[in-house]
């Protein structure tokens, strides 16, 4: 009887043994895919933020135009 038990319980192991390493592969692949995630999301931040760069030299461009406009304007007395 104590043999059967022996080997029950060390069955019982290597089951757990086989388990655990299975979930130590499913960290590692859900580790990996996070990591490819963080630098994905770290990427798209640096595109908004050249987005908003480039808004912002929009609006000035634009109001440089508005203002040589307005010069224009009022040398040719058109000026509202």
């Amino acid at each position: 009887m104590p043999e059967n038990v022996e080997s029950l319980i060390l069955e019982h192991l290597r089951s757990m043994r086989s388990d655990i390493a299975g979930i130590r592969e499913d960290v590692r692949e859900i580790k990996s895919r996070l990591s490819s995630l963080e630098q994905g999301i770290a990427e798209l931040r640096r595109d908004v933020a050249a987005q908003y760069g480039d808004i912002a030299d929009i609006h000035v461009r634009n109001d440089r135009l508005m203002e040589r406009i307005d010069r224009i304007e009022k040398r040719l007395e058109i000026a509202d």
